[in-house]
């Protein structure tokens, strides 16, 4: 009956065997063995040699991403409708020790070229105005758009002609490849991007995220940021065991593709309410107040969007018996 966020989803059941595998005495912080697999790991997943940190939230993986991107008299440019703009409380900022966010616009949350290279062509070169320093975009949005490789790739072109780093939020990466079913090298480092913040909290996850670098360089100073941050857990083998867990057999691939698919269940249910396209797992649909109440009257819970609009987010764990009676009742508005 819970479609508010999969942020509050259950873990999965085998990130909690992998947390009780590694519940005995080892090396603290990240010198256990489950925690130096970690840049093997995924740098077999993407196919290129990466390094890989573990941290315990998105949004400090988003912000130590940019901190390695971007110099504190630097800008980072984004959507308006990012989530590194409206919902981490300053962070960004905070991390860079004050580069500014640089406001773009887009259809979905997506940025394109035209809009990035809006966003930085009037920009002086000269110590009066902010230099663009980074490019941080979404993937899936925060409306649940998907960009493919080659829209991935276009931004890429432009961030390198600029000499601009190109980040990517991937809160809701694993959904954005099973939509895609794409090699998940192909979005990412062959499209140009050189940080990526996986995310594996919504996803079945329980307290951690993957911040990966594909130029493993950039990953030198974050380290000492991570740690200044407060973010160097003493008992990491907990975070890197989740990662690995869900890195096991695809688990992160299976988990995205079940929660896409009860997207798109009630997305069958009500095509003419559709705001966007349905191409992970969040659904924003055209429902008046009161037919919001009509659907909290009956127990789902949910998102209100924006004036006349709700967000459904769909979950790993959810069947298709658990989610087929909202759609029903969608249906019958």
């Amino acid at each position: 009956m819970r479609f508010f966020s999969d942020n509050a989803a259950p873990v999965c059941p085998e990130v909690l065997a992998a947390l009780g595998a590694v519940n005995h005495l080892d090396t603290a912080y990240d010198g256990d063995q489950w925690s130096q697999q970690l840049d093997g790991r995924f740098s077999d997943l993407f196919g290129t040699q990466v390094r890989a940190l573990w941290v315990p939230s998105g949004t400090s993986a988003n912000a130590l991403a940019l901190a390695a991107l971007c110099p504190p008299h630097g800008s980072v440019v984004c959507h308006r409708d990012a989530h590194i703009q409206n919902d981490e409380c300053g962070a960004p900022e905070f991390y860079t020790h004050g580069a500014k966010l640089l406001l773009a616009d887009g259809d979905g949350a997506k940025l394109t070229p035209e809009t990035l290279r809006g966003a930085v062509a009037n920009i002086r070169n000269d110590v009066h105005q902010v230099q663009p320093h980074a490019v941080s975009i979404t993937n899936a949005t925060e409306y649940g758009l998907v960009y493919t490789p080659q829209e991935v790739a276009a931004i890429g072109v432009i961030a390198r002609e600029r000499e601009l780093g190109l980040h990517m939020d991937g809160a809701r990466f694993a959904n954005a490849v099973a939509h895609l079913d794409c090699h998940p090298g192909d979005v990412t480092w062959r499209a140009g991007v050189d940080v990526l913040s996986f995310g594996f909290v919504k996803n079945g996850g329980m307290s951690a995220e993957a911040l990966i670098f594909f130029k493993p360089e950039l990953a030198a100073a974050t380290l000492y940021r991570r740690k200044r941050a407060g973010l160097l857990l003493s008992k990491g083998r907990y975070l890197a065991a989740q990662l690995l867990a869900m890195l096991d057999g695809d688990l992160w691939l299976r988990n995205a593709r079940a929660a896409n698919a009860g997207a798109r269940l009630l997305a069958e249910a009500a095509p003419n309410r559709l705001v966007y396209p349905v191409q992970a797992n969040e659904v924003f649909l055209k429902a008046r107040p009161d037919e919001a109440a009509r659907l909290r009257a009956l127990g789902f819970d949910f998102y209100d969007w924006a004036p006349g609009e709700v967000r459904l987010v769909t979950s790993w764990d959810q069947s298709e018996a658990a989610i087929r009676p909202l759609a029903e009742a969608i249906a019958a508005l």
